[in-house]
């Protein structure tokens, strides 16, 4: 399996100004490719395919307008015209229905929040002795290096962020590494108020990483705004900005890899719930959706469970795992969100709503969960009227309030 791993680079001056040469090259060959498939288009001619844009990136060093593109290595504008075709590609496919429909590819900007260039093995970018990542044309870039890479790898991509950090990625090929098998299974049920609730009784307090901070943001964005456009004071007062939601997203992602990790461990089968995130984003909840992050902790769960040996459930989102009895099985019917704690009409089972959900979906994937767990307290269970006020000698008393 593939597996990307990111580290932080720590460019010295000279070195940060050959990347951002890098950035603003590869960002050129793009937007040139990209204007000459729309023009060709307009004019109804064929698609212009990668081989003649290749051959023009080239051309295109000998003139006087476009010879600064020889200051960065070759394989960084190659890769340039790679990443066009995989857009066309997606957004193709998109039109085809063989996957979630994407835009038309845009052109770039050197005001985007995000900068990479790409370097293959053809580029002869290497890791030195030291430790350093040597780069063509650029140098020996000093790198912190959190842990060791599994495997040689073959291409390696360097990002810039909207707060000014350098990063950089390898993708490479890695082995699962298949975890002792055990009898645990767990459904979870992702909410807000909890950011997960687990079968077997477990819940997690949502972090809100977001609103703990937004008081460090609105002083900060509000000494953004007091800035004048286009001073050197707005920038940074911009990167400060950038900086405080990189902080966030961090502490999340952090929060994110410690909780699926631990989860994936500690069971064999995973199950969750497919959410509609988007449709949720739209709503009056939308920014305690976007700040629970739950779409990138089950992408975790998945990549994860096929990185250690687990099985990994997905259900539909269509499931009415809130309203069903996970001890008895009846549907008792829609609840308001205010309600957290709901008594079975069938059963008398007393129940709570998020392990509640959380059982039945465990159950939904077909893991065999134990419902107990979803009980707050033992219900009393409503005798049979046939049952009720029999007399030892199997005659039936009067049932109600006797005559006087």
């Amino acid at each position: 399996m593939q597996l990307r791993y990111s580290f932080r680079l720590y460019p010295n001056g000279p070195q940060r100004s050959a990347l951002a040469r890098a950035f603003g090259c590869a960002r050129v060959v793009y937007n040139d490719a990209l204007r000459t498939r729309e023009d060709a288009r307009a004019a109804g001619l064929p698609f212009v395919s990668s081989a003649v844009l290749s051959t023009a990136v080239t051309a295109a060093k000998s003139t006087p307008q476009r010879a600064w593109l020889a200051e960065v290595s070759a394989v960084v504008l190659q890769q340039s015209l790679r990443d066009l075709d995989t857009a066309y590609r997606n957004f193709f496919d998109g039109l085809k229905g063989k996957r979630p429909r994407m835009g038309a590819p845009r052109f770039k900007s050197r005001k985007d929040s995000r900068h990479t260039v790409r370097f293959t093995a053809n580029a002869r970018w290497k890791i030195t002795p030291g430790g350093d990542l040597s780069l063509p044309k650029i140098g020996d870039v000093r790198v912190k290096w959190s842990r060791a890479l599994p495997s040689a790898p073959s291409t390696v991509t360097v990002v810039e962020d909207a707060s000014g950090r350098y990063f950089a990625s390898f993708v490479v090929e890695t082995d699962p590494e298949i975890l002792p098998a055990m009898d645990n299974v767990v459904g979870i049920d992702l909410g807000l108020t909890h950011f997960a609730a687990l079968s077997d009784g477990t819940k997690i307090d949502s972090p809100r990483f977001l609103r703990r901070a937004e008081k460090k943001l609105k002083r900060a964005q509000r000494d953004l705004s007091r800035k004048a456009k286009g001073s050197a004071n707005r920038v940074k007062a911009r990167i400060k900005v950038a900086r405080a939601h990189a902080r966030t997203a961090d502490a999340r992602r952090e929060f994110h890899h410690r909780l699926s990790t631990k989860i994936i461990r500690e069971n064999q089968s995973v199950a969750v719930e497919d959410l509609a995130v988007k449709g949720l984003a739209r709503t009056r909840m939308a920014k305690s959706v976007h700040d629970a992050g739950w779409s990138a902790f089950v992408t975790m769960l998945e990549y994860k469970a096929a990185k250690f040996g687990r099985t990994f459930h997905r259900i539909a989102r269509f499931e009415p795992t809130s309203q069903v009895c996970s001890v008895c099985g009846v549907k008792d019917g829609p609840k308001p969100l205010g309600i957290r704690v709901w008594t079975c009409t069938a059963c008398g089972a007393v129940l709570d709503r998020d392990i509640n959900a959380a059982v039945n979906v465990a159950k939904a994937a077909g893991l065999a969960v134990t419902a107990c767990r979803a009980r707050v307290r033992p219900g009393r269970v409503p005798a049979q009227r046939g049952e009720a006020g029999t007399h030892r000698d199997g005659q039936m008393a009067v049932v109600g309030i006797p005559s006087l």
